[in-house]
């Protein structure tokens, strides 16, 4: 078998519209992906279905793998033909372990690229409303890490060779910040300082703390400040009171799952994030073809008076289904009728021409083509049409790797609001976590749950959600005032 190809990836700092155009593809191409704790879940919602993916994650207090495993991993994944992505936070080369990892493949001849990423130390700055270098305030910059494999875990640096650099970023120092505090003032550091840790840095639920050299330590045990951090230090801190910009964003802090039926992006969600909210979509779902299941139904086709298709991706099944069955469209006479324009679009790219649903007949026999139904809108659809034949073409099933990535998000304890746009919606959310094996509505306890219209609220209290609120009109503005409004009384 050929041997495949690692690509070791720079996820960026948490933001996830920070990942680079190449990071990007890479993972969209993915065979497998190993990925650790301090990565964006969300980030991972744009792989593959099919993608295989493996949690790798380390935490402060223990490692998930050993970087070890992790090495012998790659080469095993990697041996197996597949494309390989070692997804890490920030940029692979600051304090990844990437050389570890790229010595190991080379040991095996196994090829690889390195991605590099936005660095989280410089990023971070930047959304706390610090550049890390200004002509009045630093012209140098170092990058150290706060802690190290030593037995006591403090940072074996040259501290007397930090103390002529204007700002200094420590990754992952702050249960070291006694000890870095004691050292930086030794080496010729003022107490007065400034430093500040921005903890989550460029995530909606970023976090500071400020003080100087000679106060951030007792700071740090008053509020139990802890990593992932990075502690900036410098007189270059004080420009955050000029600059500071993300988190006067309107909607900063708000973690937001919007409840879905389909896969489609919308502007819902581009004007959410613009204003500074952090989005998951979920469920998330894949499309499977199931044509070759439906012989007998295809067959019979031929006989039909009247086609009626239920969606655009319904009529591609239709044509996937009328070559794998080898059934030839000449013999086919039925009128064929669509519900949208997307639908009559479509199937002039295959050369056919359509009627409006409402021109249907209902008193001769009809034919619906499209993918698995409710009941509920087995009962709609008879409403409108009659009794009618359903050929199912494709099954619309909950991404499984989307699942995983939603225990994430929900371990990590952070969504602060649900969104139910539709009806249907809610009866996807209650599905999705019922598979998961959790309970929707004792997930959603501290939650704050709003509906776009009224028959979206009836859904959620038909389903148990009693706590919701109703926007006043079902609009995308009407949405980004209210939660920016809740986000104002809550600051207050």
């Amino acid at each position: 078998m050929t041997v495949g190809k690692v690509y070791l990836v720079g996820a960026g700092p948490g933001d996830i519209e920070l990942i680079t155009v190449k990071a990007k593809r890479h993972l969209m191409e993915a065979d497998v992906i190993l990925y650790d704790r301090l990565i964006n879940p969300l980030l991972l919602s744009i792989v593959r279905s099919e993608a295989e993916l493996i949690y790798v994650g380390k935490l402060p207090d223990r490692h998930i793998l050993r970087q070890d495993a992790i090495n012998d991993l790659l080469v095993e994944k990697a041996k197996e033909g597949k494309k390989v992505v070692r997804l890490k936070g920030g940029d692979p080369s600051v304090f990844g372990r990437v050389g570890e990892e790229a010595e190991e493949l080379a040991l095996h001849d196994i090829p690889y690229e390195i991605v590099p990423g936005v660095t989280s130390s410089i990023a971070a700055a930047s959304y706390a409303g610090i550049p890390v270098t200004h002509r009045e305030y630093g012209y140098s910059f170092a990058v150290v890490t706060g802690h190290d494999k030593s037995k006591s875990g403090q940072p074996l640096i040259d501290w007397a060779a930090l103390s002529g650099i204007d700002t200094i970023a420590f990754y992952m120092g702050v249960g070291n910040i006694q000890y870095i505090t004691e050292q930086l003032i030794s080496n010729g550091r003022t107490p007065e300082t400034p430093v500040i840790l921005i903890q989550w840095g460029t995530y909606s639920r970023q976090r500071t703390l400020e003080g100087t050299i000679g106060t951030i330590a007792e700071k740090v045990k008053e509020t139990k400040f802890s990593n992932p951090a990075i502690t900036l230090v410098g007189n270059i801190v004080d420009l955050r009171k000029k600059l500071a910009w993300f988190e006067k964003t309107p909607l900063f802090g708000k973690q937001i799952m919007v409840a879905r039926t389909s896969n489609e992006n919308s502007k819902l969600t581009s004007s959410l994030v613009e204003h500074g909210a952090e989005v998951f979509h979920y469920p998330a779902y894949k499309v499977d073809s199931i044509v070759e299941k439906a012989g007998k139904e295809f067959k019979d086709i031929t006989n039909a008076k009247n086609i009626f298709f239920l969606s655009p991706e319904s009529i591609d099944y239709f044509f996937e289904g009328l070559a794998y069955h080898q059934i030839d469209i000449r013999f086919i006479q039925a009128k064929l009728f669509v519900g949208s324009v997307k639908s009559k679009r479509k199937l002039t790219q295959y050369g056919c021409l359509s009627e409006s649903v409402e021109e249907l007949n209902r008193q001769d026999p009809i034919v619906t083509i499209g993918g698995q139904m409710t009941e509920r809108k087995k009962e709609k659809l008879k409403q409108q049409l009659g009794d009618f034949t359903h050929i199912v073409t494709h099954e619309q099933v909950i991404d499984s790797n989307k699942q995983m990535i939603c225990n994430r998000v929900l371990e990590e304890g952070t969504v602060t609001t649900l969104l139910f746009p539709s009806a249907a919606s809610v009866e996807a959310f209650m599905l999705g976590l019922q598979q998961l094996g959790r309970n929707p509505l004792e997930e959603v306890l501290k939650w704050e749950i709003i509906c776009f219209g009224e028959k979206s609220t009836k859904a959620a209290k038909e389903n148990g959600f009693h706590t919701v609120e109703t926007l006043a009109e079902p609009s995308i503005d009407s949405l980004v005032n209210h939660l920016s409004q809740s986000n104002q009384l809550a600051v207050e």
